[in-house]
Order: C-alpha cells, then structure tokens, then sequence
C-alpha cells in the first residue's frame, strides 16, 4: 500500500511540474508601437515582398523552360530507319531556328523506337535516330556543344499498344532541354 502511495504522488508531482513549466502566452500590448518598431515592421515587409518576387521569377523561369520545351517538335521515322524523311527535316529546322533564336538553349535529344526487334537492336536504332538528328542541327549551324543524345530503344513508348499506327508514333526522336 505504501508503495502505491508513493507511486500516485510521484505521477502527481510529474504532472504539475509538466504542467508549469508550460509557456503562457503574453498577453497583448494595447500601447502603440514605437518608431524602431514601425520601422522593423516596415523592413520585414519589405522582405517579404522581395521573396514571394524571388519565388514568381522562379514559376516564371519554370513555366519559361515548359513553353521553351513545347516549342520543339519530335520527329518519326519509318520502320528500321534512321533517314530523315523531309517532314523530319522540316521540323529540325524549326527547331533549330529556335535554338538560335534562344542562344542558352541547351537539348538532349532522345531516340525511340517500337518494340519489334532485340533490345540491345532497338538501344543501337533508338542511338542512330538521335545521331541523325544531331547531324542535320550541326549542319543547320547549331553548336554541337548544345546538343547531347541518348537511346531509350523500346524502353519509354509513347503509345502502349501493338498495331502499325502506335509502332509509327513510337519511332521518334523527341528534344528535351538539359
């Protein structure tokens, strides 16, 4: 019984110590504020300000690299091609007067391929198709410097299903900034 006694007032001690050592909250000041006060206050809007400009430039610049990226078109080739049909040349030099009209511009372009073939055939085709794109920019007048490629063979299609017009959307070339 002594025990259990000595238990209950330890919890009771534990709780009001918890209890007081909570913060009040202090109770609010009707007097004006002061000139420094004022001046604080005035200061630390103004900072405010300064970050929600600094975070809308930074949506801006985002939405500038979306509309940016819209800009270039992919193109498509034909079954086991790598040859720039002339719609494909037609949109590589769209794009590529838009590269030289945004000298920053930096793009990885992307082969692609449909999933008929061996993967490691698809990776070499997908490496082709981004190559031949690069060439034709590079003879365009734009700085090969600005421009990087890579193969995602069948890995990444951009319509999941198995007929003539989904493979034919599927081997393309896509232009992504870096």
């Amino acid at each position: 019984m002594k025990h259990g006694n000595i238990i209950v007032i330890l919890v009771i001690a534990l709780a009001l110590s918890l209890g007081a050592g909570c913060a009040k909250k202090p109770a609010p000041d009707d007097t004006a504020a002061t000139p420094d006060q004022q001046q604080t206050q005035t200061t630390t809007t103004d900072q405010q300000r300064s970050t929600d400009r600094s975070s809308m430039s930074e949506t801006e610049v985002s939405e500038s690299a979306a509309e940016k990226e819209l800009s270039l078109k992919r193109i498509h080739f034909d079954f086991d091609q790598y040859t720039l049909s002339a719609a494909a040349r037609e949109k590589l030099e769209n794009n590529a007067e838009f590269m030289r009209a945004n000298p920053e511009v930096e793009v990885q372009i992307q082969g692609h391929c449909d999933e008929r073939g061996s993967d490691s055939y698809n990776l070499a085709l997908g490496e082709k198709r981004a190559r031949a794109a690069l060439d034709y920019l590079v003879s365009l007048g734009i700085s090969s410097d600005r421009l990087s490629i890579i193969s995602y063979g069948e890995e990444r299609p951009l319509v999941q299903q198995s007929n003539e017009d989904a493979w034919a959307k599927n081997r393309r070339a896509e232009f992504v900034l870096r």
